[in-house]
């Protein structure tokens, strides 16, 4: 367990590390550092808080910051319903993507000094740990991310709309609530997420929904064009068909639903990011510091 732990944890300090060397590399230069320990200096801010060593690989000012002026908690809702345990030729399954991504945003945000909980979800919420911003609940929630990449809840339903209800109800304060899920839920499942997302931001909450697929076999239905039978892994109900004949209507109707998603998160200023668990996570990191900078 320790070792799982040490490879969880290294996992997420590289890619986070990774990411950030990438960002001063790019035309987003100093991004990180804004967002992690500093800020840029304003005028009337003491010299005394001015880190000089920044300075000397930025040539630019900013100034340190403390406990009290990054605090913001964060709650990562994790999707491990057994649909996110798919994989077909990817390396990874959703729910091994997902909760990799989860360790380097928890990562993240312990490194801004951010308080941080972890929420798991299936056909109920079954885990929800308290937010704090220490090494010691990092290590805990890397833990437990182990523990829900290699789970397996068989016969579970997704229920995604009564779990964010039921985080919005438990959570106090203003918080930034991250969502990582495949969105497939129970069919004509939309309205009801909407409404539990609107209920989080009826809380006040900032909201960013990451929606993980396996972009070659779930969005383009690339499978191979031979007779098959295809299995519901909630249902367990089967379904015959050529890929074929199902692959223009599929992919039309995967599109039209994303689309459809993406304009009702837009009304509610709620973020809606789609990742393929192919993809680098610099993209899914990216859109978590843009939208912790506007939330701030």
């Amino acid at each position: 367990m320790v070792s799982r732990l040490s490879n969880m944890e290294l996992r997420a300090r590289l890619m986070v590390e990774g990411f950030i060397t990438g960002l001063h590399k790019s035309p987003y230069h100093g991004f990180s550092v804004e967002f992690a320990e500093h800020r840029p200096y304003n005028p009337g801010d003491e010299l005394r808080r001015v880190d000089w060593k920044v300075f000397g690989k930025t040539d630019r000012h900013y100034v340190k910051q403390f406990e009290e002026e990054t605090n913001l908690r964060h709650y990562v809702v994790l999707d491990t319903s057994p649909s996110m345990r798919y994989r077909h030729a990817a390396a990874l399954t959703k729910l091994e993507y997902g909760a990799y991504l989860a360790a380097a945003l928890h990562f993240l945000m312990v490194k801004q000094r951010d308080a941080t909980s972890l929420v798991a979800f299936d056909d109920r919420v079954h885990t929800m740990m308290r937010p704090r911003a220490t090494a010691q609940n990092l290590r805990q929630i890397l833990l437990r991310l182990d523990q829900l990449s290699r789970l397996a809840h068989e016969g579970r339903r997704t229920d995604t709309g009564a779990a964010l209800h039921e985080v919005a109800e438990r959570i106090g304060r203003r918080s930034f609530v991250v969502v990582i899920t495949d969105l497939f839920d129970n069919v004509g499942s939309q309205d009801t997420v909407m409404r539990a997302l609107r209920h989080l931001r009826h809380c006040n909450h900032e909201v960013l929904v990451f929606r993980i697929l396996e972009d070659a076999t779930e969005r383009e239905f690339a499978f191979d064009d031979i007779p098959m039978v295809l299995r519901d892994m909630e249902t367990r109900e089967e379904l015959s068909l050529h890929p074929a004949q199902m692959r223009r209507p599929y992919t039309r109707a995967v599109q039209a639903d994303s689309e459809q998603f993406r304009r009702r998160c837009l009304e509610h200023n709620i973020d809606f990011v789609e990742l393929d668990t192919g993809a680098h996570y610099g993209a899914a990191l990216l859109a978590y510091l843009n939208k912790r900078r506007r939330s701030l």
